[in-house]
């Protein structure tokens, strides 16, 4: 047996499996945790349920639920710069320079972005219950820029290539730079669209309800569509961590029985000569 040797590479399989079995495992307990918790988050629409809730519970706020509603402005939406027909009431406009530098080490053209300028409005909106002929019950959205979550859409991304003349690369061949593109980006939470809040929740006089940071220090966060696709995607993240952490496994236990069984055929050969 002291003969015995196997290839490094399977050590490092069977060590590399295990470790991303190991690592696979923890991610999927913590979001296995996560969905624990947000399953006891209340969930709610603007509606006169959520009314009589708010007006029933102590200093008439709910500390942590989720609200689901459809996007209204209050006011007048904001028009899109560069969508046609496309209002929202948060708008994302981005536009940077992409410039290429000569390398004279590697002899090549490498990118740097420039000159990145960002602008963000709003307007006061609110979120009311989808189908509703008369919506006299809405949850207004407190300080949305304030919260996390990614809920824009992109509805104009465009990028202009830099023509290059006779003149420019003579410049280029001064300064070792050239311009590489424009490009232009917008973002919009857009009127009509789905959107799911988890926040505090507080009774403003006797009817207006207002979604806003928690104060306990809990997140305020904005997620597009409605709260059953948002579960859904944190139950598909759980199955592919605990898929990957069995494909791991049992790659890992694979290859050490590959091992094993070719160290006892060994043995056994050498002990029948």
């Amino acid at each position: 047996m002291s003969d015995f040797t196997v290839n490094p590479y399977a050590w490092i399989g069977i060590g590399s499996s295990f470790a991303f079995s190991g690592l696979f495992y923890r991610l999927y307990q913590d979001k296995k945790k996560e969905l624990e918790k947000l399953k006891e988050i209340p969930i709610f629409k603007p509606d006169q349920h959520l009314l009589s809730v708010v007006r029933a519970s102590p200093h008439k706020r709910l500390q942590y639920v989720a609200v689901e509603g459809m996007v209204q402005a209050d006011g007048e939406p904001i028009a899109s710069q560069y969508a046609p027909r496309c209002s929202g009431v948060i708008q994302r406009i981005a536009v940077e320079e992409r410039w290429k530098y000569w390398n004279s080490f590697t002899r090549t053209w490498n990118s740097r972005t420039m000159n990145k300028k960002e602008t963000k409005n709003s307007v006061p909106f609110s979120l009311v219950q989808p189908g509703a002929y008369i919506n006299d019950l809405y949850v207004k959205v407190h300080n949305p820029l304030e919260a996390s979550g990614h809920f824009l859409d992109r509805v104009y991304h465009k990028i202009k290539h830099a023509e290059e003349d006779m003149v420019n690369i003579v410049l280029q061949g001064i300064s070792g730079e050239k311009p590489g593109a424009l490009v232009e980006e917008e973002e919009m939470l857009k009127v009509g669209s789905t959107l799911t809040g988890f926040g505090e929740v507080v009774l403003e006089g006797g009817q207006v309800m207002r979604l806003q940071a928690p104060q306990d220090g809990r997140k305020f966060i904005l997620v597009p569509g409605d709260y059953r696709s948002f579960m859904d995607r944190h139950e598909s993240s759980a199955s592919m961590w605990k898929t990957l952490t069995a494909l791991t496994g049992i790659t890992g236990a694979t290859i050490l029985a590959a091992v094993i069984y070719n160290a006892v055929g060994d043995q056994d050969g050498r002990s029948k000569k």
